[in-house]
């Protein structure tokens, strides 16, 4: 569980509600009509913008910001070079059957030992990866879209409110719940795109970019292993991928 995420939601959220009731009555911001203008209007503008499957699976995606999947550098490059002096020693068949716990460097190893040719191997992991960029890339940006159209749809709202506020005119029972939608609709807009959607994009985002570089050590390590470098080669190459923060702790547990 990431805890930074659903402390900053629940957080946020919590924030905004007491603003509210600190003012006056929760109920006064509850407007069914602004909330039909700019959460059925988002959903439908995604659906015209997305597929149908991924607008639907895009609950799924979301709860991907709230669960983070520990992934440790160190330990990657600390089995790589395990498994490369191994493989120098006793060869690269010695390899079959080895408890790798990353999947992804366990089926370049696999494929190794299978014998496939390195080049073979590279560009079968290169192509996993650059599918899983890609499968990421199209969930975020159903996320991007919705936070940038949510305040759209609340400008929209508020449009409507104006107009209906300005032909009661005549009416002034009428104007209060038409400045309701008005106001209210860019509110719930807001709301949406900067606390709902837009931070879970960027968080998505961030944990893509986490991943992308730990696959892309596999892939130097698989390449490093199927080679025959030998442990300090690779430990110095796959080192150069470390943040200063994680060198800093790899440093400090010699």
């Amino acid at each position: 569980m990431d805890l930074a995420t659903l402390i900053g939601l629940a957080l946020g959220i919590a924030l905004i509600i007491g603003a509210m009731l600190l003012g006056g009555s929760l109920m006064a911001f509850v407007n069914v009509p602004g909330l039909l203008i700019v959460v059925g209007g988002t959903i439908a503008a995604t659906l015209v913008n997305e597929s149908m499957g991924l607008v639907v699976g895009a609950a799924k995606v979301y709860l991907q910001a709230f669960f983070e999947k520990p992934v440790s550098a160190t330990e990657l490059i600390e089995k790589v070079v395990d498994l490369a002096a191994k493989a120098r020693k006793e060869g690269l068949v010695s390899l079959e059957g080895e408890d790798i716990p990353d999947p992804f460097l366990a089926r370049g190893v696999q494929l190794g030992v299978d014998g496939l040719a390195p080049e073979i191997i590279n560009g079968i992991l290169e192509g996993e990866l650059k599918t899983l960029k890609s499968r990421h890339a199209r969930g975020q940006a159903v996320f991007k879209f919705m936070a940038s159209t949510a305040p759209a749809m609340g400008m929209i709202g508020t449009l409507i409110g104006l107009v209906q506020m300005l032909q009661a005119m005549e009416d002034p029972a009428a104007i209060g719940p038409a400045m309701a939608v008005a106001l209210l609709t860019t509110l719930y807009g807001a709301i949406l795109a900067f606390v709902i959607f837009a931070p879970v994009a960027s968080k998505l985002e961030t944990r893509t970019k986490s991943e992308v570089a730990h696959k892309t050590l596999a892939i130097i390590g698989v390449e490093s292993i199927l080679k025959g470098d030998n442990s300090m080669v690779i430990q110095s190459k796959l080192d150069a991928y470390l943040s200063p923060q994680e060198l800093a702790a790899k440093a400090a547990e010699k």
